[in-house]
């Protein structure tokens, strides 16, 4: 079972007193916000969606809801698949990508557990953020078309789901691959400051990529509200707002040292980009698992300052 764990976890670049705030992660457990999908394939409880009508509103279960057909395909993993429309896209999602779908999911007697058509609003995530049939399935496909899963226990919550409401044994879904988002491309120069980068006392590097129209700038006292997106200097993305697609907010003091440094030379709308020494960010050899080493490079969006 994988669960949909947001991108990164809120604890990254983070002060390691302040390990509640919600900057930047590498190994992604604390995502933004991604409807009901995440309260079924998620880290949290199984929340089905609650019709007006007396009645709940279902999506009725397909004929072969218990048993995939002879023509549907099986993968090495177990994952049976069958596609109900072709898509006019010729790419298919990568592990580092988001994806927006609609879904229904059944378990093995018709019984309709959770479903974004029913909701009328489909939903995004990270393909490696949902259960494992998930993220194989994903993969296969490409944008507008239409599969049916066949997810076998051991792929979804296994038999006899831990997690409260979870549903158990074989899950069926159909699926409609409506949007994929490639994450930021890293930019050229992430191995090092360029010439025309600015350099403060403390060793941290800037250069202003868009003015903003605001005139605040944010203080230690402050709160912030932005937009970012990190790398380590080999070009590897380790945490991005803009991938998950929600900004974060957070305390000025409550981020690393390069951070807090880089904030303070921002007005609201300005884009930056910064080069965090290592001894402004987690250390050659960080001690918190999962933190990025080295040298760090964000772009940083001040969105507010609250």
């Amino acid at each position: 079972m994988v669960s949909l764990a947001p991108a990164c976890k809120p604890d990254v670049v983070v002060d390691a007193e302040n390990t509640q705030q919600p900057v930047a992660s590498s190994t992604g457990a604390a995502q933004p916000k991604i409807t009901s999908l995440k309260d079924f394939v998620g880290d949290r409880p199984l929340q089905v969606a609650q019709p007006k009508a007396p009645e709940k509103q279902e999506v009725p279960a397909p004929e072969d809801v218990a048993k995939p057909p002879a023509d549907a395909k099986k993968t090495p993993s177990g994952l049976v698949t069958k596609v109900l429309t072709a898509g006019t896209g010729k790419d298919k999602p990568k592990p580092e990508d988001r994806v927006k779908v609609h879904y229904t999911g059944w378990t093995a007697d018709g019984k309709m557990f959770d479903s974004s058509v029913v909701r009328g609003e489909p939903t995004s995530f990270g393909v490696t953020q949902v259960i494992k049939g998930w993220t194989e399935a994903l993969q296969l496909m490409v944008v507008g078309e239409k599969r049916r899963l066949w997810i076998p226990a051991e792929l979804a919550y296994g038999e006899t789901p831990a997690r409260p409401g979870a549903p158990a044994g074989q899950l069926t879904f159909d699926v409609e691959l409506l949007e994929i988002s490639a994450p930021p491309v890293a930019p050229t120069d992430v191995k090092a400051p360029p010439a025309n980068a600015t350099k403060t006392k403390s060793g941290l590097a800037y250069r202003l990529l868009s003015a903003g129209k605001g005139t605040k700038k944010p203080t230690t006292a402050d709160r912030v509200r932005v937009h970012y997106t990190g790398w380590t200097t080999d070009g590897k993305m380790f945490d991005s707002s803009v991938v998950r697609g929600e900004p974060t907010s957070f305390g000025v003091t409550q981020v690393i040292k390069g951070w807090t440094e880089g904030l303070q030379l921002m007005r609201e709308g300005d884009k930056m980009r910064f080069w965090i020494p290592a001894e402004l960010a987690y250390g050659e050899k960080p001690s918190r698992p999962g933190a990025p080493a080295g040298m760090l490079v964000f772009d940083v969006e001040l969105l507010q300052v609250l």
